[in-house]
């Protein structure tokens, strides 16, 4: 189905510009490629988090329907990436949602929720989502505040607007790290099952942090995919993207070109390639049927009446070779010996004498042929009719034409003075022949520099937020994937499918695009997530268990009834 035209139209309507200070500094974007690889493997990054994390709990209030509690930490990224992480992104600030009364004592379920794009703050989240799980599942929740959003946003950003493309893997490597933080809090706390989910980006922020937790996770991102690569270079995100400063700083600084461009892997090329050849093999294979049959054809003489081989047969090896004219005369005038050495099939050697003697003739005769076209120079080597186009004339000098197509390949707007120019096809030889009519460069998105800045995009959120590059989650029977069949902001035709990725895991499409999926479809959403979690809870809790639960509550309402 097309892409739904409400997305594009509703980002139509925000008239803010991502990365409007661009890439950001080479050295920094060196810093995060190379701390990817150690955040991207759950072993090493599960060691970045202590479980006794320090944690300062600022607020504890008990509502008529919750308890609430409020509290900071430190980024653990600001410990090992000093100096990217901005002073006012460095506190992270959380809420947690717990009910009153947990129905189990050995199901304490909590879930915490990432915010998506433009998700300012706690409330949005928690009057949305987190309430009504907690009204209809028990579900507690934990609400952490998005780096660079609400209390973490910087002063001179305007809205949701990052300055620079780092910022957006400061913002996940800082998500993936916090994420852990608050995972050993709740298991230090007694709380579990756990899960994290999110919306849009926090969808994806969600799936990175869960490949880092060493033990089952629920998971349930809505409206996200396998990478963000798609996301800012094909969806309706990437019209909102600065281009001629990211291009601008692309070219003016070397190190992105020369070093960094070679740090970063797009990673579903061959993706992308293989379903060209599925696509397309079913008709590659008729198309080699076809030349099979008129190859045979060709070999065993059998004319086939579509295909007209008088001329294949004309220029066959055999027929070829008849038609080969050796020219026998003796132009150079050589010597009898000589000559015969030169047009014999034997293959001999040609003594000092014999090569002074063909080198000498070869200059006299080169020297006679100038003298003889000397004063021809001027003329014309071949005349052609003046109705004739322009793109015909063969008498430009090879010099010219080389020079032509130099001019041409390095700038679409070469001048025609730039080239030397053939006289005209008529009978006055100082008029000057037009140049042949040049084809305009397509200026929508796709001038070489702009391919290339759009692929050095795209190479550098495939190496750092590509699932691929990734751990794959502890348990992918607790993954439940909600996604948008017509999504706009997040295209899925060119990516790996999570299914592919995640095996175990489960995908389900709705029929919307991302914004209607947003605005109508909360409540599937909060039932994913139930149901996820109720999974974990028959993981959590043998099923004997649950039997002898029920069994007791049945007995005491019958006692009760009595």
């Amino acid at each position: 189905m097309p892409p739904s035209r409400l997305d594009g139209l509703y980002r139509s309507l925000l008239l803010t510009k991502f990365f409007c200070k661009g890439w950001s500094k080479p050295e920094n974007l060196e810093r995060l490629f190379a701390f990817r690889k150690i955040i991207s493997n759950r072993a090493a990054c599960s060691k970045l988090v202590p479980q006794d994390y320090p944690i300062e709990i600022t607020k504890e209030e008990v509502t008529s329907d919750c308890k609430i509690v409020e509290g900071r930490f430190k980024t653990p990224l600001e410990i090992y990436l000093p100096g990217l992480v901005p002073d006012v992104v460095q506190n992270a600030h959380f809420q947690v949602l717990l009910p009153l009364k947990w129905n189990d004592e050995r199901f304490k379920p909590i879930c915490i929720h990432l915010a998506g794009t433009g998700d300012h703050y706690f409330w949005k989240r928690r009057n949305l989502i987190a309430k009504p799980l907690l009204k209809e599942a028990n579900l507690g929740a934990i609400i952490l505040e998005n780096p660079f959003y609400g209390a973490r946003k910087p002063k001179d950003q305007r809205a949701s607007s990052l300055h620079n493309v780092s910022d957006i893997f400061v913002m996940g490597g800082c998500l993936v790290l916090e994420s852990l933080v608050l995972l050993n809090w709740c298991e230090r706390n007694g709380y579990g099952p756990l899960g994290i989910t999110g919306l849009s980006m926090g969808g994806h922020m969600a799936s990175l942090a869960a490949t880092n937790w060493p033990k089952p996770l629920v998971l349930v991102p809505c409206l996200s995919w396998s990478t963000a690569s798609s996301v800012f270079t094909e969806g309706v995100m990437s019209h909102s993207i600065n281009w001629d400063v990211l291009e601008t700083q692309y070219f003016s600084d070397g190190n992105y070109r020369e070093h960094l461009s070679k740090m970063v892997t797009v990673v579903d090329d061959a993706f992308v390639a293989g379903q060209s050849f599925i696509k397309n093999f079913n008709q590659s294979v008729e198309e080699l049927k076809q030349d099979i049959c008129q190859t045979d054809d060709l070999i065993n003489e059998r004319p086939s009446p579509d295909v007209n081989l008088t001329v294949i047969r004309d220029t066959t090896p055999e027929r070829e070779q008849k038609r080969i004219h050796i020219n026998r005369r003796n132009v150079l005038n050589l010597s009898e010996p000589l000559l015969n050495k030169l047009l014999s099939d034997v293959k001999c050697e040609l003594n000092q004498a014999e090569i002074d003697e063909l080198n000498l003739k070869i200059q006299l005769a080169l020297k006679n042929y100038k003298e003889e076209n000397k004063t021809d120079s001027d003329k014309l080597i071949l005349e052609v009719k003046a109705e004739e186009p322009a793109e015909a004339l063969p008498s430009k000098s090879l010099g010219a034409k080389i020079i032509e197509f130099i001019s041409w390949s390095n700038s679409a707007n070469a001048s025609s003075n730039e080239v030397a120019s053939a006289p005209a096809p008529t009978s006055t030889s100082t008029e000057v022949a037009p140049l042949e009519k040049r084809k305009p460069i397509d200026t929508t998105k796709t001038r070489w520099w702009e391919r290339e800045a759009l692929q050095f995009m795209r190479g550098m959120m495939d190496e750092c937020t590509h699932l691929k590059n990734f751990s794959v989650p502890y348990d992918t029977s607790l993954i439940i994937a909600v996604c948008a069949k017509d999504d706009a902001y997040i295209p899925r035709d060119s990516c790996s499918s999570l299914e592919d990725i995640w095996p175990g895991a489960e995908v389900r499409y709705l029929d919307a695009g991302h914004v209607s999926a947003y605005v109508l479809h909360q409540k599937l959403f909060r039932s994913c997530i139930v149901e996820a979690f109720e999974r974990a809870r028959k993981k959590l809790i043998p099923e004997e268990d649950q039997i002898q639960e029920v069994s007791t509550g049945a007995t005491t309402n019958l006692e009760t009834n009595k």
